[in-house]
């Protein structure tokens, strides 16, 4: 892969809504809507820590990160991209890469199953999610 030629083919504004729509989704994933508490109580991160984190700073390198994410799998997937095809890169980057480096992680450092199916599964939504955006625009 062509790294220049690739970066050259990205659709920077699919990009960007892809990125939001990651964001949007760990807003709704790690939100008292679904896995907060459960999440909280796995990594033993108390309420009272949670509230004095730097939060602008947490939420605003989550989105750069999400950025970058999404222009990666922007190149992968290619100008001639469909959403069938972001969807299956999706999966596979996410299931082949990124939840079995979790789950060797996550193993090592003795960490719940709990925890491992909460986090590996919103990438895999994730993921899935913005290979669906990138493909389909």
């Amino acid at each position: 892969m062509d790294i220049l030629s690739s970066l050259g083919h990205v659709n920077w504004l699919s990009v960007l809504v892809a990125a939001v729509g990651a964001f949007a989704i760990g807003s709704l994933w790690y939100s008292p809507v679904l896995f907060s508490k459960i999440w909280q109580k796995e990594i033993n991160l108390p309420d009272d820590k949670l509230k004095s984190a730097n939060m602008p700073l947490i939420f605003g390198v989550a989105f750069v990160l999400e950025f970058i994410a999404a222009v990666v799998l922007d190149m992968f997937i290619g100008p001639g991209g469909t959403l069938a095809s972001g969807i299956k890169l999706g999966a596979l980057v996410s299931i082949g890469w990124v939840a079995t480096s979790i789950g060797t992680n996550y193993l090592f450092g003795q960490r719940s199953f709990k925890l491992f199916a909460i986090d590996a599964g919103y990438f895999v939504v994730f993921f899935i999610a913005m290979g669906a955006i990138l493909g389909a625009w």
